[in-house]
């Protein structure tokens, strides 16, 4: 990991979708092995109960199945059950496929047809305490359970359990945000993907000032993403800002010299997935630099990711994240608006928000606490007067990808704190 952002880094190797899915395997057995322990140990769960039907996939559910299998089948259901005593946590799937030997199919149709009756079995068989299942109105990372499948459930489970139901939100939520040393491993080159992509973007090789449109490098991302075989998890943004023209240009506008580019990317490869916003500015046939007052406007943007990381703590809440960097700012006569995410298995990720882009105050979704080994889409904006510009106020937009360790936050791949330049000559 690295503070500084290597300009236009060459793009790693991708790997072949075959080659994808040992390492996708492997890092899902080792989640598995040393995450769900934990979780369920931190959160006093003995039983937890997922499920999913064909085409209506549960999140959750969606990050355990292995590289073969793309979906739930049917009516998938896996059980995770805690015995006690340090033993191993048992693992099984209620369904009438197996699922790669991750967990151990303990339904036989031709013995008991009835899918939720060998449930209720295996749960009175074990007796558990707490049985936790996705239920939640806060977050739909947690939200799995449908309404119709939480009645066939219930249905067939005895009154004595029915009563030890209770919400795996939090759960729900651990499982996803947690990121294993694997993970971390391989983030580097997941992130550097999108930082070699943004870099092309970014270049003469896609943008001809004068000629080359917003869209047609929206467009450019998920055509060269398609010849890659990776995933945009949302459609790329690029906007234009330009002297004395109000807002961000979108859409058809022809890019020219004297714009500042903006764009907003990410990608999923490996199931983990990128969320990047950078800054680059058209120079003018006489310039060899970007305006002064550009330049400082993205290092105000990088003072506000210094002192929204500086917050970070353990068991600190995102809404105070927010207040204590949001007050630093302010007070050294910045003007910030923070809108930091989690990320990693989805690029909105589970995990509790710090701020959001038309919110700035304390939220119910920014309660939860910033929990250690997790990863964060350091998303935030600065406004700032540009006098080369008249004094235009100018949307500084930037947006990193990072990791916090439980001390310290640092950028996987680096950060942008210079504007990539792009000229306007032949």
């Amino acid at each position: 990991m690295r503070d500084e952002q290597v300009i236009a880094p060459d793009l790693p190797p991708v790997l072949s979708l075959r080659d994808r899915a040992p390492v996708i395997d492997r890092i899902l057995e080792e989640r598995l092995d040393q995450l769900i322990p934990q979780i369920m140990r931190e959160e006093e769960i003995d039983f937890w109960l997922l499920m999913a039907r064909e085409y209506f996939e549960e999140p959750v559910v969606a990050t355990m199945l292995n590289a073969r299998s793309m979906a739930a089948r049917r009516r998938t259901i896996l059980v995770f059950f805690d015995p006690g005593e340090n033993q191993p946590i048992e693992r099984l799937t209620v369904s009438r496929y197996g699922l790669a030997g991750l967990f151990e199919p303990a339904w036989d149709p031709d013995v008991q047809p009835d899918q939720w009756q060998a449930v209720a079995d295996i749960i009175a068989e074990r007796d558990p305490a707490r049985i936790a299942i996705n239920f939640s109105d806060l977050t739909a990372f947690g939200d799995g359970m449908t309404l119709s499948q939480y009645h066939a459930m219930m249905d067939a489970l005895p009154d004595v359990y029915q009563d030890r139901i209770v919400s795996g939100e939090t759960l729900a939520v651990r499982w996803l945000e947690t990121r294993t040393p694997s993970e971390i491993e391989l983030y580097p080159g997941v992130v550097r993907t999108a930082h070699a992509l943004i870099g092309r973007a970014l270049s003469r090789e896609v943008i001809t000032p004068g000629e080359t449109t917003a869209d047609d490098v929206s467009w450019w991302y998920r055509e060269e993403l398609s010849r890659l075989g990776l995933q945009p998890w949302f459609h790329p943004s690029f906007g234009i800002q330009r002297e004395g023209e109000d807002g961000i240009l979108r859409g058809e506008t022809i890019i020219q010299p004297g714009d500042l580019l903006w764009t907003d990317f990410g990608i999923t490869y490996l199931r983990l997935a990128t969320d990047t916003q950078q800054l680059a500015y058209v120079l003018r046939p006489d310039e060899t630099q970007a305006p002064a007052g550009l330049v400082q406007g993205l290092a105000n943007s990088n003072r506000v990711q210094d002192i929204l990381i500086s917050h970070f703590e353990t068991g600190r809440s995102g809404n105070e994240v927010l207040e204590r960097a949001l007050a630093d700012a302010n007070a050294e006569g910045l003007t910030p608006s923070i809108y930091t995410h989690p990320i990693g298995l989805h690029g909105h990720g589970a995990g509790p928000a710090i701020g959001f882009w038309d919110n700035q105050s304390a939220t119910p979704r920014g309660a939860g606490p910033v929990n250690a080994n997790t990863a964060w889409a350091i998303e935030l904006t600065s406004y700032s007067a540009v006098p080369e510009w008249g004094g235009q106020i100018v949307d500084f937009r930037t947006e990193e990808d990072a990791f916090f360790d439980g001390e310290t936050v640092r950028f996987i791949d680096g950060r942008q704190t210079e504007l990539i330049l792009i000229s306007s000559g032949p």
